[in-house]
């Protein structure tokens, strides 16, 4: 046993711990939370360790071929499905005080990501901080472009989506054979998931259970919700979770595919939002049009820089015509 313990944080019954470990050591021992100095620099120095070495360990993990056959077996059975889901989608959405509402759609296929597949959703129709509606929303529009694709959806695999979604793929286009034959590409919303994953409760459960009932999708996709607090998975139709014991194969899959969907979704949100603050505060400028409002922000490290900048530091900048570089200059500085 150690004399002292370096913790992050420290727990409630601080004292039982130490009179325990003490009596371990049979001498005493400290545990404590390092606020300055070599002691905190230790911490973090470990803390990082662990974490690359955690990351490590789920990379190795999720492409052991015998890992992911063994989760999508055990996803079967505990979930009661008809098959494995060898396509899941997981959803999540990402705002700022209800600002900017996006949507992720990420999918695993036979239990490796596919990012070609991975889909990028701008709210529209939600005003105020409103997870539910927002889910609605994105459920709605996914599905229903499914439905459009799999049915006539036209020669070119038309997507209702247009305008309103970005992905990392492309969307089904025509191409002329040698025989002058129109040949389809399937739309980008064309495969059904074999399971839906909602990150939350039973809240987004519901919400995505009502969509699924409502496109007459009941029999075909199931979909479950996984709550962060205690990683539990519910189902439609049981008002306790679904016991998937911890540290399973099964387990893991379902919080790798939530925490990718929560990334994805973050990352979308911060570029919108970037991009919606970069413009607010550049609009409006003569001369000044995307592509250079872009090159000038990286140049000068911000929008909050090329306000403060000076006419001298905007002039020296080559890429800025004179005329340019003065009339960001007196909007900022009238």
């Amino acid at each position: 046993m150690p004399q002292q313990v370096l913790v992050p944080s420290a727990p409630a019954d601080l004292a039982t711990y130490e009179e325990w470990l003490s009596a371990e050591r049979g001498t005493r021992v400290q545990i404590r939370v390092p606020q300055r100095g070599d002691k905190k620099t230790l911490l973090e120095t470990v803390t990082r360790n662990a974490s690359d070495e955690f990351m490590r360990h789920r990379l190795r993990r999720a492409s052991d071929h015998n890992s992911r056959s063994r989760a999508l077996t055990e996803l079967q059975d505990l979930l009661g499905l008809a098959e494995a889901p060898l396509r899941i989608e997981c959803y999540d959405m990402a705002h700022l005080q209800g600002t900017d509402y996006v949507g992720s759609m990420v999918v695993l296929e036979d239990g490796l990501p596919n990012r070609r597949e991975y889909r990028r959703f701008k709210v529209n129709s939600v005003e105020g901080n409103d997870d539910y509606a927002a889910m609605e929303e994105v459920l709605t529009r996914r599905l229903t472009a499914y439905l459009d694709q799999s049915g006539d959806a036209g020669p070119t695999g038309s997507d209702p989506l247009d305008g309103d979604s970005t992905d990392a793929g492309q969307q089904g286009i025509d191409q002329q054979g040698s025989d002058q034959q129109s040949v389809r590409r399937p739309g980008k919303f064309a495969y059904p998931p074999q399971l839906i994953v909602v990150d939350g409760g039973k809240g987004q459960l519901s919400v995505a259970q009502r969509v699924v009932d409502a496109l007459g999708l009941t029999d075909e996709i199931p979909v479950v919700g996984l709550a962060k607090r205690f990683e539990e998975v519910y189902v439609s139709g049981r008002s306790e979770p679904v016991e998937i014991p911890r540290g399973s194969e099964a387990l893991f899959m379902l919080q790798r595919i939530r925490d990718e969907a929560h990334r994805f979704a973050n990352t979308f949100h911060r570029e919108r939002r970037a991009k919606r603050m970069t413009s607010s505060a550049l609009d409006g400028i003569p001369g000044l049009g995307e592509a250079r409002r872009l090159k000038l922000t990286k140049a000068m490290g911000g929008v909050n820089a090329v306000k403060k900048a000076t006419l001298e530091d905007l002039l020296a900048l080559s890429f800025l015509p004179e005329q340019v570089a003065r009339a960001i200059h007196a909007k900022f500085h009238p």
